[in-house]
């Protein structure tokens, strides 16, 4: 266990939990929360015994977006102009979602409870997102005049479609979790009782799995967004000359062919 002011950091059997830990403001985001966070993303990255992310929170919400009361919202000292907020995204958003896409890792987002405005959507940059059944999806962006930030406005149309993304970021209505997961918003809701125990059945599939594998698998999902079908059909075949290279590739064949489980290690 690794802890920061506002950042559980614990780790076991490959797996990296990252638990957002201020419950008393809905785990609500500041300047110095958000360093810790990306900080800790980089630990995992850097740690070959960590074979999975997952990120979570402490309370009754994952994360209720940005705090309005950090000192980076408020305008400086003695001027009398606002708070620029494009430099609040440039500095901590931004670099956090790219981050999270970037990881060698898979990312599995476990939302415990409300994810509104950023929260919802660095939940939603995860490689996949489970949801317990009580929890909420909410882009408030328009009940202040702003647009959804941390890649929500192209994670909402990639995820559920034009008609529902703009639905979501025009209106700001709450989403439950199952509704989040009949349109594909997330991965899956999952009931109170057995919350725990699918995130952590989900983490230990993957993070015994052939992990470079996932990473790849997610990196060309993400490229088929903006390529072509023929430029799709040379980044698989790239690849696949990758993996077909790789020590896990060879276990899988092995294992295959001797009907027994493989033993991956991510290279």
């Amino acid at each position: 266990m690794h802890d920061s002011q506002y950042i559980q950091y614990s780790v076991a059997h490959g797996v990296a939990t990252l638990t957002l830990n201020r419950p008393d403001k809905l785990n609500s985001l500041m300047g110095a929360m958000m360093l810790e966070l990306f900080s800790a993303l980089g630990t995992a990255a850097q740690d070959d015994a960590v074979r999975v992310v997952v990120l979570t929170g402490t309370g009754r919400a994952f994360c209720a977006g940005q705090d309005l009361a950090d000192p980076a919202m408020s305008p400086k000292a003695g001027s009398s102009a606002p708070a620029d907020i494009g430099d609040v995204v440039d500095t901590f958003y931004s670099p956090l979602v790219r981050r999270l896409r970037a990881m060698p890792k898979p990312v599995v987002c476990a939302v415990n409870g409300v994810a509104a405005g950023a929260g919802a959507n660095i939940a939603l940059a995860c490689d996949i997102v489970i949801a317990v059944q009580t929890a909420s999806f909410i882009q408030p962006f328009c009940k202040l005049g702003l647009v959804p930030d941390a890649g929500g406005t192209w994670l909402l149309p990639h995820l559920v479609g034009r008609a529902r993304a703009v639905g979501l970021a025009l209106l700001g209505d709450k989403l439950s979790a199952e509704q989040a997961a009949q349109w594909g918003l997330i991965w899956k809701s999952v009931a109170p009782a057995n919350f725990e125990s699918e995130v952590a059945s989900v983490a230990r599939s993957l993070a015994d799995g052939p992990t470079l594998g996932f990473v790849r698998t997610r990196e060309a999902i993400d490229a088929a967004a903006t390529a072509t079908l023929d430029a799709q059909l040379d980044l698989e075949a790239a690849m696949q000359r990758e993996l077909g290279n790789s020590q896990d590739y060879a276990e899988g064949v092995k294992a295959f062919m001797g009907k027994r489980p493989p033993v991956f290690v991510g290279k």
